[in-house]
């Protein structure tokens, strides 16, 4: 298919893959612009004209993106570039694919038939810190010293009982990754420990799990979420594209 290409337009920049593979029928991207490939030797850029040099992280640009992203993924092996990624023109994407085609190739075998999957677990109880002063004795009985002082607790009282309370929540945090970790390992080709969003999250995981493995992985998940009681939720989502175990910087 023959893109028209505008004059003074740059490149909004998708993902990188293997050259040679069709794009996509009526495959649109931002500002509904016909999303195409530009080849160099073995790999190839998905993209599409932009006349903006920056692109607003607005939901309905960032909905067009992942769209894009999300229809290149199921049928293909794809290293996604982030959003907003715009390059001045076809040649200076070319130049990207060039500079960094060794590398390129090397992760595009590390991702190969390969998806990425979320699993996320939570404390799923009223109150995190009640939770722990229940379930640690040692945090239980700090607590109780300080509530009973005549005067009641200090600030340095409260501080200090915060900080074990903050030690605990890291310590169970890692025990319990470690744990889950354990079981998925078989079942996943790598896995990506993110930091906790909030106090009550327990683990976020991002695990590379071959196409062939998505049955297994499921079960891998249950079988993990049986290691827990019913103070612990589990929620694993996906398959989505490997943005976790893609290790490129494009300067565009």
């Amino acid at each position: 298919m023959n893109t028209v290409k505008r004059a003074g337009s740059g490149c909004y920049l998708y993902a990188v893959r293997d050259s040679g593979s069709p794009v996509p029928e009526g495959l649109t991207g931002v500002n509904g612009a016909t999303v195409y490939a530009i080849d160099y030797g073995p790999i190839a850029a998905l993209v599409s004209d932009i006349l903006e040099k920056r692109v607003r992280p607005e939901r309905k640009n960032l909905v067009a993106h992942h769209a894009v992203v999300k229809r290149l993924m199921e049928d293909q092996t794809i290293l996604p570039m982030a959003f907003g990624t715009i390059a001045d023109n076809r040649e200076s994407i070319v130049d990207i694919l060039k500079e960094s085609e060794a590398l390129f190739i090397e992760q595009l075998e590390r991702v190969r038939g390969k998806v990425e999957m979320g699993l996320r677990v939570v404390w799923d109880v009223p109150n995190i810190f009640e939770h722990f002063v229940k379930s640690h004795v040692e945090l239980a009985e700090l607590r109780d010293v300080l509530i009973g002082k005549q005067r009641g607790p200090s600030q340095d009282d409260k501080i200090e009982l915060g900080r074990q309370f903050d030690r605990l929540l890291a310590s169970d945090r890692d025990r319990y990754t470690e744990s889950v970790s354990k079981v998925l390992s078989s079942v996943c080709a790598e896995i990506v420990e993110n930091p906790p969003r909030d106090e009550k999250e327990v683990m976020h995981l991002a695990c590379l799990v071959d196409r062939s493995m998505m049955k297994s992985f499921e079960d891998g998940v249950f079988k993990a979420a049986g290691l827990f009681d019913n103070s612990y939720s589990f929620d694993f989502n996906g398959p989505w594209a490997p943005h976790h175990f893609v290790n490129v910087t494009v300067d565009a």
